[in-house]
């Protein structure tokens, strides 16, 4: 089950406690995920890695209160949660700026109060001017830009990131990562980040957490050193995403 408080302890925005995740039933049961428990502090960057299968997606679900673990809880402490997923998935009739309103309407925001709110989301991930802009009229990156955007809109402070740039080039993600870096920052997030790049999850993080093949479990966590902002090909960070590239090999080759 996933558990609401109202008062948080000092530190955890998240805290998962020896979680199970079973698909299924009888001799079709499959365990996506197998004893694991994360705590993710407040205003902590948290990046996920881990082999094709391993749970990193439905450990974010289970955050989101999308679905619930089989045993075990999630504990949110009342913080208000929004998601991200690889792709934009923004309503092509809508603008730009229609998007970015469609939480707020379903939380029955004023259209004023909306329309204000827009501008000032706009010009956090830096597309003021975007507003009246159709979907299909954007870059991929631009895209991710809005989506970020309308998941900021729903006043969270804890962010779920699915892989989010995991479809962009190299040069546009590289920017992303630093408007990524800006806004956390600047908003005070906490940020639950899923990436099969290791770099990308070294380059971001505070922490990385390295997830066994399926059934997911914790296996290790490799805390990350380094003044901000980083930059993803630096000696620093290419070396501990070796590191961690290697363990993940390990784990990957026992497996195969």
């Amino acid at each position: 089950m996933t558990a609401i408080t109202d008062t948080p302890p000092r530190t955890a925005a998240v805290d998962i406690n020896d979680i199970s995740k079973v698909f299924g039933h009888g001799g079709g049961a499959v365990t996506a995920i197998d004893g694991m428990s994360i705590t993710v502090g407040t205003g902590e960057f948290l990046s996920i890695v881990g082999a094709s299968g391993c749970g990193k997606s439905t450990l974010l679900s289970l955050v989101a209160g999308l679905d619930r673990p089989t045993t075990g809880t999630v504990d949110v402490w009342g913080h208000r949660v929004s998601m991200m997923f690889q792709e934009a998935a923004l309503f092509p009739w809508l603008s730009v700026g229609a998007n970015i309103e469609v939480p707020m309407k379903v939380n029955k925001v004023p259209r004023a109060e909306r329309r204000a709110r827009v501008g000032e989301l706009l010009d956090l991930v830096r597309l003021t001017g975007f507003e009246r802009k159709q979907p299909h009229e954007l870059s991929g990156g631009m895209r991710q830009r809005v989506a970020l955007a309308r998941a900021l809109a729903q006043d969270a402070d804890v962010l779920l990131m699915d892989e989010p740039f995991g479809a962009l080039d190299a040069m546009t993600r590289d920017i992303l990562h630093d408007e990524l870096e800006r806004i956390w920052q600047e908003k005070g997030l906490t940020v639950l980040f899923v990436t099969h790049n290791v770099r990308e999850a070294v380059r971001l993080g505070d922490r990385v957490v390295l997830l066994s093949s399926r059934p997911g479990r914790v296996i290790s966590e490799f805390p990350v050193e380094g003044e901000r902002p980083r930059r993803i090909d630096s000696a620093p960070i290419a070396a501990q995403a070796a590191a961690i590239t290697d363990r993940l090999r390990e784990e990957v080759s026992r497996h195969a």
